[in-house]
């Protein structure tokens, strides 16, 4: 055969012929039959030219002899013949073998999907636990710029992770309210009603974070691996009894006393204690994150920036400008700001850390003027104390806008931008003769930011 020919080997019984063709490949066989007014080829396979093979009347591997051909070409003779007389033929036939192959394909890929499908389960239960996802809400407050991460990462690793060893290592969203309510109760009974509500509404803020993953971009994406679809600490009860609010202010003497103990101690601690207390209350954590940068006393009142991180999960944190009097300008040049931190006692490489650091300095130095039970909060709680009195003339507003707290509503998000910085000076200043003036002395009338600045200077040249 030439190539390209095509030839009609034989007749076969009972129907049509088989027929061979010299291409590409080779020269194929085909059975060629009719198919209403149609002539149609249906494909054998190669021919097998190999010496010995030529009365074969099965095919192998190299192909099929003329005799194992027409064999092949036989066989679908019948079938179609078969078919035929049914009302079918061979297209029927082919079509029916094309649909269980596809079937069979189908379910070859389902079961395929299904194993998968089972496998990605196990490593999800493996992988996606409620350590995990509280653990990632932890680092999510953390890249927000939250202080409150230690915290969450503290209670959750002891009342939950330690406490709960197998709870821990379950799927998050496997976990249900009751679970959620035996961790607190565990506290509870410990007599730690407020951990018990500060777990809860840690897990709470976790769940609900991973829940909204799905319709709100800002959340990171990997928390849509989760699954979360409802939220079991939603669904507890906090302890009401234990979320009184711990009022436990220095009585006007004792903060006096403080006052006393380190306005005249030399050294760079005291310093630091007199430049936290100075700014009248505000979060020593805040204050201690002061950068040198944002520190300006040549405007008028002079002023430091710092930043407020507390408040809903997703927002920036607020910027707070803090007017420093005269007695703070003054400690705060003592303390001689430098490098990145202007609180610092490695030349501002890092800050001073608000709980082991400032907490024992301010701690030794209430103990040593017989003040029991002292802890930092105190100082914060006393300033609003004894801001609180009409006669003082410091607001609420302005004692929420000095400490940074309070603030909140449509009004002071969107459309009050005044600083108060004038209100937040003359509330220092206030503070500032409560703190130094003697219980029988009334207070002075408060100076302006010049007249102060001019008392600076008349202190210094002294």
């Amino acid at each position: 055969m030439a190539d390209g020919d095509t030839i009609t080997v034989c007749k076969v019984a009972p129907a049509g012929a088989l027929q061979a063709r010299n291409g590409k490949k080779g020269i194929l066989f085909f059975w060629r039959y009719s198919q209403g007014t149609t002539s149609k080829r249906l494909s054998i396979g190669p021919y097998d030219a190999t010496p010995g093979h030529v009365n074969k009347h099965t095919p192998t591997v190299a192909g099929y002899s003329i005799a194992a051909a027409i064999k092949a070409a036989e066989a679908m003779a019948v079938q179609h013949t078969t078919a035929k007389a049914a009302g079918g033929g061979m297209g029927e036939i082919l079509e029916q073998q094309k649909q269980a192959k596809a079937e069979a394909k189908a379910q070859q890929e389902a079961a395929a999907l299904a194993v998968k499908a089972a496998a990605d389960a196990t490593e999800a239960a493996a992988k996606y636990t409620l350590k995990a996802l509280i653990l990632a809400y932890c680092d999510h407050l953390q890249s927000l710029g939250r202080t409150s991460h230690k915290d969450a990462r503290s209670i959750f690793n002891l009342h939950v992770i330690d406490a709960w060893p197998q709870l821990a290592v379950a799927p998050a969203k496997s976990i249900t309210e009751e679970q959620v309510a035996d961790m607190m109760r565990r506290l509870h009974e410990a007599g730690k009603g407020r951990t018990a509500n500060k777990l809860r509404s840690y897990t709470r803020a976790a769940y609900q974070t991973a829940k909204a993953a799905k319709s709100k971009p800002s959340i990171p994406v990997h928390f849509k691996a989760y699954g979360i679809t409802h939220n079991p600490a939603a669904e507890t009860s906090p302890d009401e009894s234990a979320n009184k609010a711990d009022k436990n202010p220095l009585t006007l003497q004792e903060l006096r006393n403080y006052w006393k103990q380190i306005k005249d101690a030399p050294g760079h601690r005291a310093a630091v204690l007199r430049f936290v207390l100075l700014t009248a209350g505000n979060r020593p954590e805040q204050v201690f994150r002061l950068k040198t940068k944002d520190i300006d006393l040549t405007s008028t009142p002079p002023m430091v920036t710092i930043f407020d991180p507390k408040g809903r999960p997703g927002k920036p944190a607020r910027i707070h400008a803090l007017p420093l009097i005269p007695a703070a300008v003054e400690t705060l040049e003592a303390l001689k700001p430098q490098g990145e931190f202007a609180l610092s006692t490695d030349g501002g490489r890092t800050h001073i850390t608000a709980g082991s650091t400032y907490g024992a300095w301010s701690k030794a130095a209430a103990q040593a003027v017989g003040i029991v039970g002292f802890t930092p909060k105190r100082i914060r709680s006393t300033v609003e104390t004894v801001l609180a009195p009409k006669s003082m003339g410091v607001s609420k507003e302005i004692r929420g806008r000095l400490q940074s707290h309070g603030i909140s509503g449509v009004q002071a998000g969107h459309y009050d931008a005044y600083d108060y910085l004038q209100e937040k000076y003359d509330a220092m200043q206030t503070f500032y003769q409560i703190l130094t003036t003697d219980g029988s002395a009334k207070i002075l009338p408060m100076l302006s930011p010049q007249e102060s600045g001019q008392v600076l200077q008349l202190v210094k040249s002294a």
